[in-house]
């Protein structure tokens, strides 16, 4: 990892921790990363030493272009430096490109420029250092600035004042992608998959009947019931899990959790406490998954139109699936195979969005 700004300890890189999973035919390993935890499986088993250094540069690349709880990070130095015109790297107008697509796609249900509302709401600082509930009121519900206001040409960057990115929508899904590609190439051979926070992206080929993958409501009693945690297998693509029963804290006695609605500037206040969606990249798939919390019964529709297998858990514990979801346990999950919020950023990538 780059040196910490001047006045900062440089940060020591979190250790692999090899994970005992019960069968001699993967080998798995984890750590800290992105204010979550990262898990790589990999097989042959062999694989998972050649591949962990892979994995590191990516993350690492990830953290310094986009983090916005980093003084160091790129976006850290584009927002102290205000409004106007910046030239930025390839890692990072990829990053934003696909923040913007997914804005587009999704109708702004996702925004990027929610950045400034997470900060008045609380979310100003990585996740586990946010103490306890702050007394001051909550900010009058009000749009935020919107995503076509921000500019993007090739690695140009039109940022207008007064606007904060915060690109976590699809950014950890891009990096579960960046992650995997990484690895397998490392790799060789075989098959690997990456986890950041639950949002998975596979490469490669994956063992006999697909990966089994545990899809639950984080923090939630887990009884492993239909209702608490399901069974699935993903061979291909992507899988990523959006919930309002994590990242929570309190803001003038109220509870306040990390997905914010662009349309008004506040925590989500739909039906879903958990979505979870599957996708032909975790980029799309964690995009998607924020915008059915967001979109709230809206989301039903707008998921089975896109083609994309989806499991919504309720309030009150009643799921809904969608889109060939699987509905007994340790079903195959069957993710689309083209993505078409790739496909949309890759198309506008010569293109000025504004």
């Amino acid at each position: 990892m780059a040196q910490a700004v001047l006045g900062m300890p440089t940060p020591t890189r979190p250790v692999w921790k090899r994970v005992d999973v019960g069968s001699g035919g993967v080998g798995v390993a984890e750590r800290d990363a992105l204010g979550t935890t990262a898990r790589l499986a990999v097989w042959p088993p062999q694989s998972l030493s050649r591949v962990l250094g892979a994995v590191d540069a990516e993350l690492a690349r990830l953290d310094l272009e986009a983090s916005r709880f980093r003084q160091d990070s790129e976006i850290s130095r584009i927002h102290r430096a205000g409004g106007g015109i910046h030239r930025v790297s390839e890692g990072l107008a990829e990053a934003i490109r696909v923040a913007l697509a997914a804005a587009s796609w999704t109708g702004g249900l996702v925004d990027p420029t929610v950045g400034g509302a997470l900060l008045s709401l609380g979310y100003d600082r990585d996740f586990a250092e946010i103490g306890p509930g702050r007394a001051t009121a909550l900010p009058v519900p009000a749009p935020v600035p919107g995503w076509q206001a921000v500019g993007l040409d090739g690695r140009i960057l039109h940022l207008p004042d007064g606007i904060w990115l915060d690109l976590g929508a699809t950014a950890k899904g891009l990096g579960s992608d960046r992650a995997a590609a990484a690895a397998f190439a490392a790799a060789g051979s075989g098959g690997v998959l990456v986890s950041l926070g639950g949002d998975i992206a596979v490469a490669g080929e994956a063992p006999v009947n697909g990966w089994p993958l545990w899809v639950a409501d984080e923090h939630l009693p887990s009884s492993r019931s239909q209702t608490a945690a399901q069974l699935v297998r993903l061979a291909t693509g992507a899988l990523a899990t959006s919930s309002i029963t994590c990242r929570r804290w309190q803001r003038a006695g109220q509870l306040m959790h990390h997905i914010v609605d662009p349309r008004t500037g506040l925590p989500a206040s739909g039906p879903w406490r958990t979505a979870s969606v599957a996708a032909a990249s975790c980029a799309e798939a964690n995009a998607a998954s924020t915008g059915a919390i967001v979109a709230g019964e809206q989301a039903v529709a707008w998921l089975a139109a896109e083609g994309l297998p989806a499991r919504l858990v309720a309030h009150d514990g009643a799921v809904r699936l969608i889109g060939g979801w699987p509905a007994a346990d340790d079903g195959r999950l069957e993710a689309p195979h083209d993505s078409r919020l790739l496909a949309r950023s890759r198309t506008d990538r010569g293109r000025r969005w504004a």
